[in-house]
């Protein structure tokens, strides 16, 4: 063979090769959609949704714990479900786990990666923050807000909500007012090395 055709040789070889491939593709073994099948007993290729399944575009029932809004499409300003200690701890855990990289563990918006670079978030204890409803948060964690995207295929809703609980709660640690504060407290408070207005700035009287 010579040598100037081993070039045209590999060409035909490739093609051969990658149209049968191709081919292949568009001829497997498949069904079509609703297409009959013998190997069912109801004649159908096509399988019953398993028990219990919701497409994501269904409506859910609980609108508030679903979406954070009412029917009037505001939003919710009491949590869907229970609050008590184990929420929250699930919630923190969420919050430290997918949340403070960007806010920081106590949400001031001074995560790692802002710390790096990356554009930094409003602080939760921003005046205007304090005062949104619960519900806001759940949103935002749903269907994400500004460079944040959404959360809702990688955290379950009922942990959506424990996040945005925790987060009300973040909120109340650095505002409480002085006088709510028991006698003991108040001294653990003065005792702290950091104690002071401009290390409490919430923690004021009032």
């Amino acid at each position: 063979m010579r040598a100037e055709s081993t070039p045209a040789l590999l060409v035909l070889v490739v093609a051969l090769v990658t149209g049968a491939c191709r081919q292949d593709m568009h001829d497997q073994v498949k069904y079509e959609p609703l297409e009959e099948s013998s190997f069912f007993e109801n004649g159908m290729s096509s399988r019953p949704l398993v028990e219990g399944t919701i497409a994501r575009e269904m409506p859910q029932e609980e609108t508030a714990f679903h979406t954070g809004r009412t029917a009037t499409d505001e939003f919710v300003t009491e949590l869907p479900i229970e609050l008590n200690r184990e929420l929250l701890e699930q919630g923190r855990t969420r919050f430290d786990a997918f949340c403070s990289p960007c806010h920081g563990q106590t949400g001031d918006g001074l995560g790692m990666i802002v710390r790096r670079g990356f554009k930094q978030p409003a602080s939760f204890h921003d005046p205007r923050l304090r005062e949104t409803p619960v519900g806001y948060f759940f949103d935002v964690i749903s269907n994400g807000f500004g460079q944040m995207s959404s959360y809702a295929s990688q955290i379950p809703t009922h942990d959506r909500w424990a996040i945005a609980a925790y987060i009300s709660a973040l909120q109340l640690s650095q505002n409480i007012p002085v006088d709510s504060l028991s006698e003991e407290e108040k001294q653990q408070l003065e005792a702290s090395p950091d104690a002071g207005p401009e290390a409490h700035p919430g923690a004021e009287e009032k």
